[in-house]
């Protein structure tokens, strides 16, 4: 590999919108790799930016780091991944996107409602608690659809 296709830490945080700060984060995490000069400064290849937006998209989407891991973990080490294994793992996202989309939707829905009234009736209030009454199904903010609830 030639010097000329390595790139520098402030070329990857230029190119890719990550601070050099969460360049060297994500290297300790193990989600992207560096190289060392002779001198030790780091030097990325430039398939880094591919997992970089991987990364970005995933964190958009709710994927904690751990689950982020495991999915570049899956990627071949030999070669530089392709658009099919990128396919292949963003697939696994669609359900969980539909699933927050319509909590989201149900949320924005009752949110209207709840907006729309000014709670001048606390009989109808969809997320009115008198006497704490919701607490002896759980604890949190129950009123939440479960999908926006748990955490990923």
């Amino acid at each position: 590999m030639k010097d000329t296709d390595l790139l520098t830490v402030s070329e990857v945080a230029k190119r890719s919108g990550f601070a050099a700060s969460a360049l060297r984060f994500y290297e300790r995490e193990g989600l992207i790799g560096a190289l060392r000069t002779s001198g030790g400064q780091r030097r990325y290849e430039r398939h880094v930016l591919r997992r970089l937006a991987f990364i970005r998209a995933a964190r958009h989407v709710g994927l904690s780091l751990d689950e982020i891991r495991a999915a570049l973990a899956t990627l071949p080490a030999s070669r530089t991944p392709n658009k099919a294994d990128w396919a292949r793992i963003s697939r696994s996202w669609r359900t969980r996107l539909d699933e927050e989309i319509a909590a989201l939707t149900t949320l924005r829905d009752g949110l209207d409602q709840c907006i729309g009234c000014g709670c001048l009736s606390l009989q109808r209030c969809a997320i009115s608690n008198p006497d704490d009454s919701a607490a002896r199904f759980g604890s949190g903010a129950l009123y939440l659809p479960q999908v926006l609830r748990e955490d990923h």
